[in-house]
């Protein structure tokens, strides 16, 4: 039986996709989760396809369900959605119901080492909430059932606010550009006036163009190998748009820097030769940080990264609440996501919706999925 909660009717059952074997969703039904301590419902309204996803669906990692890999377990994917809450929790007095939200994917435990730095997304009880075995640690679309479903149940610390006048897909895209505020951070924060590569222009890269821009980097150089995604890069506040199929983009970054390289570098297209090429295009004492996941391994020059001083990080996610700092800037009209928009599908066409986000369909790059009927 459905309730009512202030003005929300929540029904008992909902409508998700669940994940059979490797690249099998399955759409069913699923009870309709009840928040907890420090937790509310999200009525989901609507959910981007992340390439992380992709890779959930076909391999497994790094999904982890009930201590292994995801398949056949009951376990709902995707993690870039935003939504209206809908049910709050006994203890939650943070926020209100009818509010609109975007939503992190880490909540992490709280109570190791790295949660207590504020280092959530490296929670080190990753998983580990199964069976009698419960650190706190939540990962929605990983660890836990994620947003291809009608409702979610998320932390209040995951919890940011979409501004006014954001529609919904647009915020779905907030997840996404606070992943490159957070690589932006760990590159050093304060950026304007530095010069910035990003190799690969997917919703993450795209995104650092955009944020990059407006704390004032320059010059800022793209790099992918679609010319419609440079073209997109162009409108974001890319000064440069390199095609590494026409150009030889590390000879052409040291050209442009008059010779000793550029200041930073974010790795966003996980190729193979991506960390050598950024290695060899940063200047000594620059910062590189890779934002994709590399589906095999890489080798590299580890002497030319100790003789030229090179600071080498890695990210996972949005951490250190750089989704609240990439909602701000949305806005405060300083960052435009919806161009990355390029398409959108509704609840029961989410295996399509996957498909046009893998094989890059009609210039698919930040497909979305409607799930509240108008």
């Amino acid at each position: 039986m459905a309730e009512q909660t202030d003005g929300f009717r929540v029904p008992d059952s909902m409508r998700a996709w669940v994940l059979g074997d490797p690249h099998e969703l399955v759409f069913t039904e699923k009870p309709v989760p009840a928040p907890g301590h420090a937790e509310v419902l999200v009525r989901i309204d609507a959910i981007a396809v992340c390439a992380t996803d992709l890779e959930v669906i076909a391999h497994g990692p790094p999904a982890l369900i009930e201590g292994g890999l995801p398949f056949n377990k009951n376990f709902i994917p995707g993690h870039e959605y935003m939504g209206t809450i809908v049910r709050l929790g006994p203890d939650v007095d943070e926020f209100a119901i009818g509010e609109r939200v975007a939503v992190e994917i880490h909540a992490g435990c709280g109570r190791c080492k790295r949660c207590r730095a504020g280092m959530y997304t490296a929670c080190h009880n990753y998983g580990m909430n199964y069976g009698d075995r419960d650190k706190g640690h939540r990962a929605n679309g990983y660890t836990t059932d994620g947003g291809f479903a009608e409702y979610a149940v998320n932390n209040v610390n995951t919890l940011v606010r979409v501004p006014d006048g954001v529609d919904d897909a647009e915020a779905t895209l907030i997840v996404t550009a606070g992943t490159a505020v957070y690589g932006l951070d760990v590159l050093g924060g304060l950026i304007a006036g530095e010069s910035l590569v990003v190799t690969g222009g997917g919703p993450i890269g795209l995104m650092a163009i955009n944020v990059a821009k407006a704390l004032g980097a320059a010059p800022i150089v793209l790099s992918d190998i679609e010319d419609n995604r440079l073209e997109i890069g162009r409108r974001l506040g890319a000064d440069i748009a390199l095609n590494p199929r026409a150009v030889n983009v590390v000879e052409r970054v040291r050209e442009i820097s008059g010779g000793p390289g550029c200041d930073y570098v974010m790795e966003c297209s996980g190729a193979p030769s991506a960390l050598s090429d950024a290695m060899s295009m940063v200047s000594r004492g620059g910062r590189v940080c890779l934002a994709a996941f590399a589906s095999q391994p890489v080798t590299f020059d580890a002497a030319r990264l100790v003789m030229e001083n090179i600071y080498l990080f890695g990210i996972r996610g949005e951490g250190r609440s750089a989704v609240r700092r990439a909602a701000a800037l949305l806005g405060q009209g300083r960052i435009a996501p919806s161009l990355l928009h390029t398409h959108t599908f509704p609840l029961d066409e989410v295996p399509t919706a996957i498909r046009y986000a893998r094989e890059k369909i009609d210039g698919a790059i930040k497909v979305v999925v409607g799930i509240r009927e108008a």
